[in-house]
């Protein structure tokens, strides 16, 4: 692990429980999910990239200054992504390292304006990423559903070629659940997308834009009010503001915490710091997910050793976690019965040993 990792040993070395419980990740990035190994191969297909070609070198090509230089190498990475192939590799490996995990099933977030203003195909990219969703699901079992966001960075041409590829019929690819809002938060007003959203919303696209990440709360009530959030993602400021988290709990919005993420990109300055616990204390419903998780030295493993120590949780709390996931996501309610029902035979299993 790098130096991401700040002394994230869970309570009672819950570390062999984690690893073992089934899972659901709703916020964890496309291209922000490739391993080092697929960096470097991908960065040895295209050596025009500053991006480096030594796995080993990577860790330190992953250090962030700021959330600014977070966001300039996360866009050196997007460009590796450059034919039909890239995606599909990247896609289907992805999927490998979330079936080691556990997870059964995840939300990806997909930014396909990124690879389609570079030149790829969208009919290829749609393909690229069905193909390897449903080979991922056939031989490792985890499901993957797409979450199409938009560059925040990339202006409201973004806003508008995301919408088009989300919302055609013809393009439209089947795992699609949701549609969100990444990139940087200062200078980028919020309420600027609601067109967008409305659009996205009205073609039966759920609402997960973030906020409130390098920002203050206004940021959060903007997504609720414009862009009628159903998640939000990171949210990480909502706590400075009690009516905020007062509201969040009574309408069972949840929150998709990223607790490494927010000390990598020093949107929170250290784990003991993070906000979490005020999350769950105000009754706001907590989700742990890992964002970008190779760039930021972690997994969704660690991520609930993390939230084991910061909210001091037992075998019995991570499994509420795990479950929190799942009633949080947008899955068939016969598969989030199914999930569920997996993380209670286990959880049973292991207590009872």
């Amino acid at each position: 692990m790098t130096q991401h990792l700040v002394d994230a040993r869970a309570p009672r070395d819950l570390t062999a429980f984690i690893a073992e419980l089934p899972k659901a990740e709703l916020h964890v990035h496309h291209v922000g999910s490739a391993s080092p190994r697929i960096v470097s191969e991908l960065a040895a297909r295209h050596p025009d990239s500053k991006v480096p070609t030594d796995p080993g070198a990577l860790v330190d090509y992953f250090t962030f200054t700021d959330f600014a230089h977070f966001i300039e190498v996360y866009l050196s990475v997007v460009d590796l992504i450059r034919t039909p192939e890239d995606v599909r590799l990247l896609t289907y490996e992805v999927a490998r390292d979330l079936a080691r995990q556990q997870v059964r099933y995840a939300e990806l977030t997909i930014t396909p304006f990124s690879s389609t203003r570079r030149g790829i195909d969208e009919r290829a990219f749609m393909d690229a990423i069905e193909d390897a969703r449903k080979a991922a699901e056939a031989e490792f079992g985890t499901v993957l559903r797409w979450c199409f966001d938009i560059p925040g960075e990339a202006g409201l041409e973004a806003a508008e070629e995301t919408t088009r590829l989300a919302t055609d019929d013809r393009l439209r690819p089947e795992g699609l659940v949701s549609f969100g809002l990444g990139g940087p938060e200062v200078g980028v007003p919020r309420p600027q997308f609601k067109p967008y959203f409305d659009r996205a919303i009205a073609a039966g696209l759920h609402s997960v834009p973030h906020a409130g990440e390098t920002t203050g709360p206004e940021t959060v009530w903007d997504a609720l009010t414009h862009l009628r959030a159903e998640r939000i993602g990171h949210g990480t400021s909502s706590a400075r503001d009690p009516k905020l988290l007062a509201h969040l709990a009574e309408h069972r919005i949840p929150l998709e915490v990223c607790p490494t993420s927010n000390i990598a990109t020093r949107a929170v300055s250290t784990l003991d710091e993070h906000p979490v616990k005020e999350f769950v204390k105000a009754g706001v419903v907590v989700t742990i997910n890992s964002d970008d998780p190779p760039m930021f030295g972690t997994d969704l493993d660690n991520e609930y050793a993390v939230a084991a120590r910061l909210l001091d949780l037992d075998e019995r709390g991570l499994a509420d976690l795990a479950k929190n996931a799942v009633d949080a996501s947008f899955l068939d309610a016969a598969g989030k019965a199914r999930i569920k029902g997996e993380i209670d035979t286990y959880t049973a299993g292991w207590l009872d040993r």
